[in-house]
């Protein structure tokens, strides 16, 4: 898709969530693989009844099968016609046509220069995991993973420190052909809450594939012992993928906002994001 919004058409945003359970992931996926584009788009298609036709979303961040959302943010853009018949009441027959498990909360015409992907300047994830020799609690249980060794948070946290800023990634991510592994990590700090609960604060300009579960799974070594603070950062300097490193399972991962620069910066930041990276070189000298 073009990033340009065509003549007659409008570009507009949807807040939404869902719970990642029952999903394949975002992105929709051949042999009728249920996904959470696939299930809005088909919604979109009903109840503007525009019989074949699909509209295509774009999404800030395609997230992993079993991976929720609370704050995700995508874009479509609509024949303004069917934008004008439908707006009144697009979002309370979207609560009618959509499953449970995934919902839209706002719908609203873009700034110009928005894209929901390339205008993002961050998203921020939570990774929720539980010590406790008991379990996780049954209501929680499709939110929290359980980690049956008992962790030292302030350990994570000191490790958590010298993965920050801007470097090469490539040492938690899943590779993919012809794309970055450079990526700056705004944020990565962990809590234990009141019930146990450590959760996992990750903010980053944006995550390559795996990045976020498997910082996780390195963290989790050193909060159990099985790793000193330093040994994340020194993957991370090596720049290879150690097989000591766990990409945790996806049912602790929410994706909890996405963060944009002022209208005015829109489109500045949808053209910079569609650089890619790389990281300075260090002078001679």
């Amino acid at each position: 898709m073009s990033d340009e919004v065509q003549p007659g058409f409008v570009r507009i945003r949807l807040d939404l969530s869902y719970d990642g359970a029952g999903f394949h992931g975002w992105a929709k996926q051949a042999g009728g693989r249920r996904t959470v584009q696939g299930e809005i788009e088909d919604a979109l298609r009903t109840v503007t009844r525009s019989g074949t036709t699909t509209y295509e979303l774009t999404v800030a961040g395609r997230t992993d099968a079993g991976v929720h959302a609370r704050g995700q943010v995508a874009h479509v853009d609509l024949p303004a016609g069917v934008w004008a018949e439908h707006k009144g009441k697009l979002l309370k027959r979207l609560a009618g046509r959509l499953p449970k498990d995934v919902r839209v909360w706002a719908l609203r015409e873009a700034p110009a220069g928005f894209d929901a992907r390339f205008s993002a300047v961050w998203r921020r994830y939570a990774y929720r995991v539980t010590d406790n020799p008991g379990g996780v609690d049954p209501l929680l249980r499709g939110h929290v993973l359980w980690h049956d060794w008992p962790l030292d948070v302030d350990a994570m946290n000191e490790a958590a420190r010298g993965l920050l800023g801007e470097h090469d990634f490539a040492a938690y991510c899943k590779r993919r052909e012809g794309a970055t592994t450079i990526r700056t990590l705004q944020e990565l700090s962990l809590v234990r809450g009141e019930d146990g609960i450590v959760t996992a604060t990750v903010r980053a300009d944006a995550f390559c594939h795996n990045m976020v579960r498997s910082l996780i799974g390195a963290l989790l070594f050193v909060g159990d012992g099985h790793r000193p603070p330093d040994w994340p950062a020194k993957v991370l300097a090596a720049r290879v993928r150690d097989s000591a490193v766990h990409v945790v399972r996806p049912h602790g991962l929410t994706l909890e906002e996405v963060g944009y620069p002022a209208d005015e910066l829109l489109a500045a930041r949808n053209k910079e994001a569609r650089n890619k990276r790389s990281l300075p070189t260090a002078g001679c000298c």
